[in-house]
């Protein structure tokens, strides 16, 4: 049987600012990757987060950024490979103390932003995020960009793997995703963002924006819980996925399975 993981970015509310809808999303994914404080959240927020994950069996993971509160986390910074491992690291850390408080496991490690699409295309960067991840703890799953630079880094340093797929983002026929801001960065039709999970994980393709058909693996699919219909969208995607026969486990299940 067809299997795939449902991720989400959750924790990225802030003091008095709230995003998403994280205690409605939560029952619906598998795993949930939590911000821990760079470019978005704080302690509180992080307690929550995963205080949500242990009520709804949702495996936790962590999701370190760029130190970017104003810009999201979603500019390039300029750093070099050993600030990035410092920083993966310590973020890392910081939401194990909660996991760790809660009891229960942390699964696996998603770069955010910047860092991920940046690490997603440079080696050297890609290898110092994997290192800071294997040497906090070499059981953590690596999250990344299906044929990406992550992928290979962590395979290198001898991390598990998970190849990540985007429900509502295009791609380029590279398979990295459209800069937001492009046009057929953001794919706004629920319907048709569905139907392209859906051949993801069945067919392992993706069209592009250019029109070309490129091959792609999927061990999870990310979906964002912070638009003004992310619930129903959750919702329906994972009835979709559960319809066509797919189903749906967390990335420690699918990892080990392969």
């Amino acid at each position: 049987m067809l299997q795939i993981d449902l991720n989400c970015d959750l924790g990225e509310s802030f003091g008095a600012y709230k995003i998403g809808m994280d205690d409605q999303v939560i029952p619906f994914i598998t795993s949930a990757n939590i911000a821990c404080g760079f470019h978005a959240s704080d302690p509180v927020v992080m307690q929550k987060t995963v205080e949500l994950c242990k009520q709804h069996g949702v495996q936790a993971g962590a999701h370190p950024g760029f130190p970017d509160l104003v810009g999201f986390g979603r500019r390039n910074l300029d750093v070099t490979p050993a600030e990035a491992k410092a920083m993966v690291r310590y973020q890392i850390g910081a939401l194990y103390a909660f996991t760790k408080s809660a009891g229960i496991p942390l699964q696996h490690v998603k770069p955010h932003g910047a860092l991920y699409n940046m690490a997603g295309k440079d080696a050297a960067l890609a290898r110092a995020v994997c290192e800071g991840i294997a040497e906090f703890d070499d059981g953590l799953i690596l999250l990344g960009l299906s044929g990406s630079k992550m992928i290979e880094a962590a395979q290198t340093v001898g991390l598990k793997v998970a190849r990540e797929v985007f429900a509502d983002r295009g791609y380029e026929e590279d398979g990295s995703l459209v800069k937001r801001g492009k046009p057929g960065a953001m794919i706004t039709d629920e319907d048709e963002a569905i139907a392209r999970v859906v051949r993801m994980v069945k067919e392992r393709k993706v069209r592009c924006v250019t029109g070309k058909d490129i091959a792609i693996e999927a061990d999870s699919v990310c979906v964002h819980g912070d638009g003004a219909k992310a619930l129903a969208f959750v919702a329906k995607i994972r009835k979709t996925l559960e319809e066509n026969g797919i189903a749906l486990k967390p990335l420690k299940e699918i990892v080990c399975s392969r």
